[in-house]
């Protein structure tokens, strides 16, 4: 099967599913997640590894976008008016995960790579089924602000989490390689930074030449190239492609927001074929013999991230005064997890495919579970996001 073929059934099959996932009031990213699953090697067979294998070029593009539409939110007039209890919260809710899951993964398995990147990965929050939620209820007021806010934020703080965690992992895995706390600093700096200053860089050329580009196709041109170029020049020096491409799109969204406003449309309109070809092919690397082996550790995790997404909030609600209703009900509308989660999950097979059959395993682990998590974050998460806001006194519609 040739790799056109490979992408029209992905974006097809994945188109219909997300649409029946909508029906059912489900986020259409489950729905393209579950195709790719259905359609691959271990279910339907349509999807073969040989095949995904081939198709990775999709990921690296996916990726560049996904990055991209993270960094857009980060505008500063925004973060202000947000306040200081959002941002508090935010880096309490992401962090406190990360300090909770960590230590739980690697208790049950014994192993610090794969806990370093699923403490990592658990603090990202799926906006999608959240949005969904608030406007289905119609919700208002500080508790439904404070939500939006947070899941606004905390991807941003999670691809920086995960930068350093896997280039710590990174030192862990390489074959001989010993600890030293000097490559435990200086390498997630010189991935972190050198990503930042790449796409802020990147961001401050495309933002003077939109004083040029009169055009908004052609600033929409510049945007993407822009966003490819970051991912070549990132894996040439072994930057955070995620993150290179997020401090782009923070760098044009405060330097040049009018223009990026002015391609909304074409950004809006063009880019969900992607992701549905990225998530629909993503899925299609479970392994269904993996889903029972990863059973245990799936529940720990699962369980794990919902207490250090409560707690986080909490703790940071209370600490920044926020009022009892936020403290209360925040963290119990952080739990839904998959578009970024799983992209990350993706990332890390990028990054640790290289290290042998360990990496290949660790990363293989990694897109199993995320994907087992997610059926339950998916199904759960709404529900409580739905009861909080009604018990809140925040939603308008279905009380």
């Amino acid at each position: 099967m040739n790799i056109l073929l490979i992408i029209g059934i992905a974006a097809f099959t994945g188109f219909i599913a997300g649409k029946l996932f909508n029906q059912l009031k489900i986020p259409a990213v489950v729905g393209w997640t579950a195709m790719g699953v259905v359609m691959g090697s271990s279910v339907a067979g349509v999807f073969s590894q040989e095949m995904l294998s081939r198709s990775e070029i999709i990921f690296e593009l996916a990726l560049g976008f996904i990055g991209f539409s993270i960094g857009e939110e980060l505008v500063l007039p925004k973060l202000r008016r947000l306040g200081k209890p959002i941002v508090i919260m935010t880096i309490f809710g992401s962090i406190v995960p990360f300090f909770i899951v960590a230590p739980v993964v690697f208790a049950i398995t014994g192993n610090i790579h794969l806990s370093l990147i699923l403490g990592a990965i658990s603090s990202a929050t799926a906006p999608a089924a959240t949005v969904m939620v608030i406007e289905e209820v119609r919700a208002r007021g500080d508790l439904t602000t404070t939500i939006l806010g947070i899941v606004a934020l905390d991807d941003a703080v999670c691809l920086i989490l995960y930068a350093f965690a896997a280039s710590i992992a990174k030192i862990f895995i390489a074959p001989g390689a010993h600890f030293s706390f000097f490559l435990a600093i200086i390498q997630p700096m010189q991935e972190i930074f050198g990503a930042i200053l790449l796409g802020c860089g990147m961001g401050a050329l495309l933002s003077l030449s939109s004083r040029w580009v009169k055009s908004s196709t052609d600033f929409f041109v510049i945007v993407v190239a822009a966003i490819l170029l970051n991912i070549g020049l990132s894996t040439l020096f072994g930057f955070s492609e995620l993150l290179a491409n997020m401090s782009l799109g923070a760098t044009i969204a405060n330097l040049s927001p009018r223009p990026l406003r002015r391609i909304s449309n074409i950004w809006r309109n063009s880019t969900p074929f992607l992701y549905i070809i990225f998530f629909c092919l993503s899925g299609a690397y479970l392994n269904a013999k993996l889903v029972f082996e990863i059973g245990l550790l799936g529940l720990a995790y699962t369980g794990a991230r919902m207490a250090g997404k409560f707690l986080g909030a909490y703790f940071g609600a209370k600490i920044s005064d926020a009022p009892k209703v936020i403290q209360k009900f925040a963290g119990l509308s952080l739990f839904p997890q998959a578009g970024v989660a799983l992209a990350l999950a993706m990332m890390a097979k990028k990054d640790f495919s290289p290290y042998g059959a360990e990496g290949a395993a660790l990363a293989n682990i990694i897109i199993n579970l995320l994907l087992f998590t997610i059926i339950i974050t998916e199904i759960v998460g709404p529900y409580l996001t739905r009861w909080s806001l009604i018990k809140s006194g925040e939603a308008q519609r279905g009380t």
